[in-house]
């Protein structure tokens, strides 16, 4: 069946089978692999994504379930051929290890900035609770998010 989206600001009008999960026709169709498939259950976070202005687990959606709607996936970040600030941030506080749940994690950052620019560390915590990494220990991704919410405010940044 056919479905129309727009994944990352471009419209795009796909054929999908009905079993087809939104992570696969983003991995396999869009060849957009920077999400990452983890547990496949919902519970770690690496395939995070944004759907209609909410967080995602892009392994329990189905594709089907997607028609008409927005999708923002970590390489829809890219402000005018740069990173993010929560990229930049991400990479100068050390926060990227193996890199495998930082999808999401960015993906999860992102959400809980344009919601609350000026988050407190346990609403961070609370912002990033959906997502698992086994590197880092979070105080990194923390100072991170952080660092990425004083750089968003001080630009005026709260909506990219």
């Amino acid at each position: 069946m056919k479905i129309n989206l727009t994944v990352n600001g471009e419209k795009r009008e796909v054929e999908v089978k009905p079993q087809t999960r939104l992570l696969d026709l983003l991995r396999e169709d869009l060849d957009l692999t920077g999400t990452k498939e983890g547990c496949g259950k919902g519970e770690c976070g690496a395939c995070t994504v944004i759907m209609n202005n909410e967080l995602v687990a892009s392994c329990l959606v189905l594709a089907i379930q997607a028609d008409q709607s927005e999708i923002i996936t970590i390489e829809g970040l890219n402000c005018q051929d740069e990173l993010h600030p929560i990229q930049k941030a991400f990479i100068n506080k050390g926060a990227v290890q193996c890199g495998f749940c930082i999808p999401g994690m960015i993906m999860s950052s992102k959400q809980l900035l344009d919601e609350n620019i000026n988050p407190t560390e346990a609403e961070i915590k609370r912002g990033l609770s959906g997502n698992i990494c086994r590197c880092t220990g979070y105080v990194k991704i923390i100072d991170a998010v952080k660092e990425a919410a004083h750089k968003m405010k001080s630009r005026g940044e709260d909506d990219d």
